[in-house]
């Protein structure tokens, strides 16, 4: 018997932990995109230069290579790929391919969300400009216009009048990859917005997280993530209220093992909303950031899972310190020079990871891409916490040539 051989859709950073935990479980990885440049690639076995949107071509290098597991960890355009090749050969997966196409397209997971009686937003996908210029009177602005396919912010816009429904139309159809787009109402949140990880073992949550988000108001795009933190200051009543609801998502879903990235939050409405599922481990290194502040393996164990090896045991540790990240960006483009951090949360910080060399081109923060790297603090004092958070980018300086 040789090695399993697991196969990862994209080539991004954050593919790096996975490829990492799947080397110590002796697996041979092979990373597949179409940019040779990636990051990850340096770190796997095999790299192959194919499009993870063509279902077809990575089907056919899949079974030529009789690979034994696939997942496109934090790779937003490849989930719904990885989830149509597992099906087809039969590899584990934490859905069919029907209903991970229903998570990743924002418009289908809304229609499916309202026939199952779920609180949403009132929401209309179209797939072209004019349908929604003639729908442009009909909405109570402000709302968001975001592409149905796409994440890390890329895309989205606030549209607060019907004058500039247009425009943000177009940026949206520009970053959607099947060229649609969805409207829908902008609930205004009551608490801080959660986005964090979550992991079900045959369609039960056993690990369900949530975090307080943050932005950066001055930023390109003001509804990139700036800064998260753990644990959720969301009123307990409400994260309860929202993970009885996300368990009988995974059950009308016939969800089975694996990760989430889900995005909640509480409208000023007093309803609770899931606004996003995606069957992947999030961005901005979340799923290591839930496994440092709960303990709890997410990593390994979809590396596990996706190529049949018994999962390790899931046991959530209660957290006696907050943990924050702050996400590195710069407020335009320019060629790094340095970072520096304020000497005031020095203490506190257990992690710095900069992903710029100097001299590199950097640019401002319009969207997770434009990320430069990850500020990581433990704190036990609520209200030193609560003073970092308040203004996040004012803790470190880019300094630009």
């Amino acid at each position: 018997m040789g090695k399993k051989k697991l196969m990862l859709l994209g080539g991004l950073r954050y593919l790096i932990p996975v490829i990492k935990v799947a080397h110590k479980l002796d697996i041979y990885v092979i990373t597949v995109d179409y940019v040779p440049h990636n990051i990850a690639h340096k770190y796997s076995d095999e790299y192959y230069n194919i499009s993870i949107l063509d279902k077809e071509a990575v089907l056919t290098l899949a079974q030529k290579l009789q690979i034994d597991g696939i997942m496109s960890f934090a790779v937003d355009p490849g989930v719904v790929t990885a989830a149509y090749v597992a099906e087809k050969m039969g590899l584990p997966f934490q859905g069919s391919f029907k209903s991970v196409s229903i998570l990743q397209d924002k418009s289908l997971f809304r229609n499916f969300l309202a026939k199952n009686n779920f609180k949403i937003p009132r929401a209309k996908g179209y797939n072209n400009l004019e349908a929604a210029i003639e729908d442009r009177k009909s909405w109570k602005y402000p709302v968001i216009v975001k592409p149905v396919d796409s994440a890390g912010s890329k895309g989205v816009s606030r549209v607060d009048s019907e004058k500039d429904l247009n425009k943000a139309i177009k940026i949206a159809l520009e970053e959607s990859h099947i060229k649609k787009f969805i409207i829908e109402d902008f609930i205004i949140p009551k608490f801080h917005t959660s986005d964090s990880d979550c992991f079900t073992v045959n369609g039960e949550l056993s690990v369900c997280s949530f975090s307080n988000q943050y932005f950066d108001k001055t930023a390109s795009n003001p509804y990139t993530p700036a800064a998260y933190s753990w644990p959720s200051s969301m009123p307990t009543r409400f994260q309860d209220e929202l993970k009885t609801e996300l368990q009988r998502l995974m059950f009308l879903l016939e969800m089975k093992t694996g990760i989430y990235n889900i995005e909640t939050r509480i409208g000023k409405d007093g309803n609770a909303y899931i606004m996003e599922v995606s069957p992947r481990g999030g961005g901005n290194r979340l799923a290591e950031m839930v496994d440092m502040e709960y303990n709890t393996n997410l990593i390994e164990n979809c590396v596990r899972n996706a190529v049949g090896l018994n999962l390790l045991e899931i046991n959530v540790k209660e957290p006696n310190e907050h943990l924050v990240e702050i996400i590195i960006h710069s407020d335009r483009d320019g060629k790094f020079e340095r970072l520096e951090i304020s000497e005031e949360i020095m203490p506190f910080l257990v992690e710095k990871d900069l992903w710029v060399l100097k001299g590199e081109e950097v640019y401002a923060f319009k969207g997770a891409n434009n990320s430069m790297g990850t500020l990581v603090f433990k704190i036990k004092d609520l209200k030193v916490c609560e003073s970092l958070l308040k203004n996040p980018s004012s803790y470190y300086n880019i300094i630009l040539q």
